[in-house]
């Protein structure tokens, strides 16, 4: 297994220098008597696993830069954002990027470090954002059980997001002591506001609440859910993981590949030549670029099967 990206060892760094995102949904939120999509998205610091959730509207470039806004102001401004290659993280790079490049030259030199840098994954890829793409699945696992369909009003929906944002950051980042006396484990919240727990004293309701009119009661409801869940599923999750022992070898430029595409039969997969490839800042190389006919591909090289060369 290969060292830890540069984007995981930000030291000395505030939280949410380096930060992965994405979006998960949608879910249906009472606006009157109607219904409407609402949208979620998860920021996550890469060094110190802190996450922030927001809220969505649209799944639009406007509203990830709305989103952007309100996270740079009760967060700071990420020196990089970490993304899959989304329409609507594409559209917000082009447009801050036309943004800066339309000032004068001297706001443009005085700007030029204050400019977000946006590290794309190439296309078929999750794997690339498993640290954020992980806590989402969790997440969403959690509120398929403690909300389902069941539509509920906005302000609740989002006030449960933000208790759910509080439970993600309480989690202990290291081992945990079974003896009560021992200091306390080093959280995300710990890291972020000096202490470790931010929430108010829990009150157990009974489940009719769910049907009643209070809305503060509902939210707290299911946020003792998700606890629960997290608790039963996540938790026992965060044990030593195994590395890989054998160093594979290096994929070369010339070598004949098929690329993996589930959308096709394993028989129509299309097959050609690595024509470039993009070693990382450990020179080891996890993406190529393939030539097929007059086409390029970009692929990561979990989907690429190299084939063995032909005996002269």
């Amino acid at each position: 297994m290969a060292d830890l990206p540069p984007s995981r060892l930000r030291l000395f760094k505030p939280a949410f220098y380096s930060t992965g995102i994405d979006c998960f949904g949608p879910y249906l939120v009472k606006i009157g008597r109607r219904s409407e999509k609402r949208w979620g998205i998860l920021f996550k610091c890469m060094t110190t696993r802190a996450v922030y959730i927001d809220l969505l509207s649209r799944l639009d470039t406007d509203s990830f830069l709305l989103a952007l806004r309100r996270f740079i102001a009760r967060r700071g401004k990420p020196f990089e954002i970490l993304c899959d290659q989304g329409t609507n993280f594409k559209g917000a790079e082009k447009e801050l990027h036309q943004t800066y490049a339309e000032l004068v030259p001297e706001l443009q030199k005085q700007l030029a470090c204050q400019q977000i840098m946006f590290r794309f994954n190439p296309p078929h890829a999750p794997h690339f954002g498993g640290c954020w793409e992980r806590e989402i699945r969790s997440l969403k696992q959690a509120l398929q059980v403690t909300v389902g369909t069941q539509p509920i009003s906005e302000e609740t929906f989002h006030t449960v997001l933000i208790e759910i944002e509080g439970i993600l950051n309480s989690k202990p980042l290291g081992y945990i002591s079974s003896n009560a006396a021992d200091p306390d484990p080093i959280t995300p919240n710990s890291l972020l506001m000096g202490r470790s727990d931010s929430s108010l004293p829990q009150v157990i309701y009974p489940q009719s609440e769910l049907l009643s009119r209070r809305r503060w009661r509902h939210s707290q409801i299911i946020a003792d859910h998700f606890w629960r869940r997290f608790i039963k599923f996540y938790l026992p999750g965060l044990q030593t993981r195994g590395k890989w022992q054998r160093e594979s070898p290096k994929i070369k430029v010339g070598t004949t590949v098929m690329i993996v595409d589930s959308n096709f039969p394993r028989a129509l997969w299309p097959i050609g030549q690595v024509s470039q490839v993009f070693p990382g800042v450990d020179d080891r190389i996890r993406i190529v670029e393939v030539k097929v006919k007059d086409k390029t591909y970009v692929r990561p090289v979990a989907k690429v099967i190299q084939l063995p060369a032909i005996p002269e």
